[in-house]
């Protein structure tokens, strides 16, 4: 069958990732540019754009790790120790990010410490974020059913590309919603800062895709293989196209269409690692059908997440609905 229980599931868990990465991906942008934003106001005015939903956007890491550990225990138990450090490193930095968003605006004296904590909280968990991604994409080292690599296999140059491409990501998307959800001085900066970020969130995506290729020699037949060299013909085609809405939108101006357009760009690069990847949820070695738990299991959790799931959607829909439209200096969520 295509779609058995543990393709089902891996759609369920991909999705959950695609969703932090979008959702989460631009709090963690905005803590990236802080530091480039003009004053202490024009900081202050960007945390308070994402301060109804920051939080909320996490739920989608909490289901997607919950997720992979729960339904595809092996895989869990192979990626996590290949990837401890990174981890770790990723939780401490969202854990640093969240305690400084709340202290910062509860103390004066210390204020500039926590801003910079929310800064440096945010940029070390896209770092950690875009090595832990480039690790798994150069694979993992399997030894029977456990991880069979050493402690630094993750650290490459390969690796270091992904990071700084997701990074720089990551800050486009948190300057085209600060474009969208600010006016006046604020807005004309965050325009300021997409445009050249754009251009190299572009470069880096062909870059990286590239490199890729090279990686490890599936991938290579993967991406020039029939039938899947229609889909590798068709993802740049439409990387650039997206770009092009993308830089016209902020050319001309727009509010909305550069954030949409920078949420397309994730979405079509995400799409490339699909084609890579399956059906391996562990490359290079590991499927989907040999990773997942057994069938009872498999179909008791699928019950839960089709009732859970839709009201995640339904709250996230809810949220941005209620909090949408143009955030101004006197308003505020605290």
């Amino acid at each position: 069958m295509i779609f058995d229980l543990a393709s089902i599931w891996a759609a369920l868990i991909a999705f959950a990732v695609l969703a932090y990465v979008c959702l989460d991906g631009f709090d963690l942008g905005i803590g990236i540019l802080s530091p480039f934003l003009k004053d202490r106001g024009e900081k202050h005015l960007a945390m308070n754009t994402i301060a109804p939903v920051w939080d909320g956007n996490e739920t989608w890491l909490v289901l997607g790790g919950g997720g992979l550990f729960a339904v595809f225990p092996l895989a869990y138990a192979i990626v996590m120790p290949a990837l401890y450090p990174l981890i770790i490193v990723m939780l401490l930095g969202l854990i640093f990010r969240g305690v400084a968003f709340e202290f910062v605006h509860r103390t004066k004296r210390m204020q500039g410490f926590w801003e910079w904590g929310f800064a440096l909280g945010s940029i070390l968990a896209a770092i950690a974020q875009g090595l832990a991604l480039g690790g798994l994409v150069q694979g993992i080292t399997v030894q029977g059913r456990s991880f069979g690599g050493g402690t630094w296999d993750w650290l490459t140059p390969f690796s270091v590309l992904t990071a700084v491409a997701l990074v720089a990501g990551y800050a486009l998307l948190g300057a085209t919603w600060l474009n969208m959800k600010t006016e006046g001085a604020l807005q004309a900066r965050a325009q300021a800062m997409a445009k050249p970020l754009a251009l190299g969130f572009v470069a880096l995506i062909g870059a990286v895709s590239l490199a890729t290729v090279f990686v490890r020699p599936e991938y290579m037949a993967r991406w020039f293989g029939y039938p899947t060299i229609v889909f590798s013909l068709t993802v740049p085609l439409l990387v650039l196209a997206v770009a092009w809405v993308l830089w016209r939108g902020l050319r001309d101006g727009h509010d909305g269409r550069p954030f949409v357009a920078t949420l397309g760009l994730f979405a079509l690069s995400y799409i490339g690692l699909g084609i890579s990847f399956y059906p391996h949820i562990v490359p290079p070695s590991l499927t989907i059908a040999e990773a997942a738990a057994p069938e009872s299991s498999l179909a008791f959790l699928l019950v839960g997440a089709l009732v859970l799931i839709p009201m995640i959607l339904a709250y996230t829909a809810y949220s941005y609905w209620v909090f949408r439209g143009k955030v101004r200096p006197e308003d505020g969520y605290h």
